[in-house]
């Protein structure tokens, strides 16, 4: 069988009007021109692959499996282009392996290379330059802008705990008020804060507290059921405190916002409000870092102590996270997610020996209310 065909070199835009030959006994298609090299090509059928994707399906585009270019003298991006119809007819029943897509030798190894550089890349972005970042820009930020993204990120906070208008969810009682008013200003009196603080109570059976930035504080229902002091009450504040005042939460949050975003750009399907999200489930899992749980811890010994409040409660509430977590493993519980609950217990009682004389931050009367402030 003979037909014409069009060769096309791929390298040097070399195109030959050929005369193709079909050796059926060979197993060959046979191109001669003067032009090619040595006057002839030879492509064996069992090597020829069709070019996928193409326009026109009254032809055929050929050209030769990878391994075979590559391990022959042959052009490896050479192309043929039959259009003769009996040879289009005869070369695709004696080829039937022409629409088998071929893998070039070394294609696995080169794609796990690739992806575990690129997972490698992706991890050092999102622990260890991001950090860095969310470190220097959470410096930086002014504080209005600070403030005004805080309470945003309070805002998703209540939507994800169930509210369904802003607000909706915000305890409120004239007691409960004065009573969260006066044990806030008891432990900021003598410890003076750089934020205008914003304390809050949620109404939500969740055993939580959390710091958003800008000095938006906010206490759910359920810590306050769980605690047994107004001491206790006030150690967690002073700890969240810590947070805002080491723009703790708004370094984390920036982490947060980044990671999203850049998982986001590898993923897909992260919008806006998603990155949102993202940073107030980031804030209600209290996620820092050892470090600044550290430091946090010891600024609110230490703003107990300046107020004269015993340190007592502290290392009760530890005691009594441990019980709830026992009963009840599946209810977020603040601080699930810290590190050695019970060492930093036993360092808040032993901080505690070391204390003069102490006063009570609130009356039983007073605790009652605030413990009551979303009935």
């Amino acid at each position: 069988m003979e037909a014409p065909a069009r060769y096309f070199d791929g390298e040097t835009g070399l195109r030959l009007d050929v005369d193709l030959t079909l050796d059926v006994p060979a197993q060959a298609l046979i191109l001669l021109h003067p032009d090619l090299p040595g006057g002839v090509q030879h492509w064996p059928l069992a090597a020829l692959r069709m070019l996928a994707d193409q326009a026109r399906t009254d032809q055929l585009v050929l050209s030769l499996r990878a391994d075979h270019s590559y391990d022959s003298a042959l052009i490896a991006t050479g192309r043929l282009t039959v259009s003769d119809p009996q040879m289009v007819q005869d070369i695709t029943r004696l080829c039937p392996d022409l629409k088998r897509r071929e893998v070039p030798p070394g294609t696995a190894r080169r794609v796990v290379t690739r992806l575990g550089l690129a997972v490698g890349a992706l991890v050092l972005m999102i622990f260890v330059i991001l950090p860095a970042m969310a470190g220097t820009m959470a410096q930086i930020i002014p504080i209005d802008s600070e403030v005004a993204w805080g309470k945003s990120m309070v805002r998703q906070m209540e939507r994800i705990l169930g509210g369904t208008e802003a607000g909706g969810l915000v305890c409120s009682s004239p007691e409960g008020d004065a009573a969260l008013e006066k044990l806030t200003a008891r432990l900021t009196g003598a410890t003076g804060v750089e934020y205008d603080l914003n304390v809050s109570v949620m109404d939500h059976d969740m055993v939580n507290a959390f710091a958003a930035p800008g000095g938006q504080i906010v206490m759910v229902r359920g810590l306050l059921e769980a605690a047994e002091t107004p001491e206790a009450v006030g150690a967690v504040l002073a700890h969240e405190i810590a947070h805002v005042e080491h723009r703790d939460s708004t370094r984390g949050a920036l982490r947060a916002a980044g990671s999203a975003g850049l998982l986001g750009l590898v993923l897909g399907d992260f919008a806006g409000g998603t990155v949102a999200v993202a940073m107030a489930e980031w804030m209600l899992n209290s996620s820092y870092t050892r470090e600044a749980e550290a430091k946090a811890d010891t600024y609110a010994l230490t703003m107990l102590d300046n107020a004269d409040v015993t340190a007592e409660g502290f290392a009760d509430f530890f005691d009594s996270l441990a019980e709830i977590e026992s009963i009840m493993p599946d209810l977020p519980v603040y601080m699930s997610s810290h590190p050695q609950t019970a060492a930093r217990a036993d360092a808040a009682r032993a901080f505690a020996a070391t204390q003069g004389p102490t006063q009570p931050l609130l009356t039983p009367a007073e605790f009652a209310a605030l413990q009551s402030i979303c009935d």
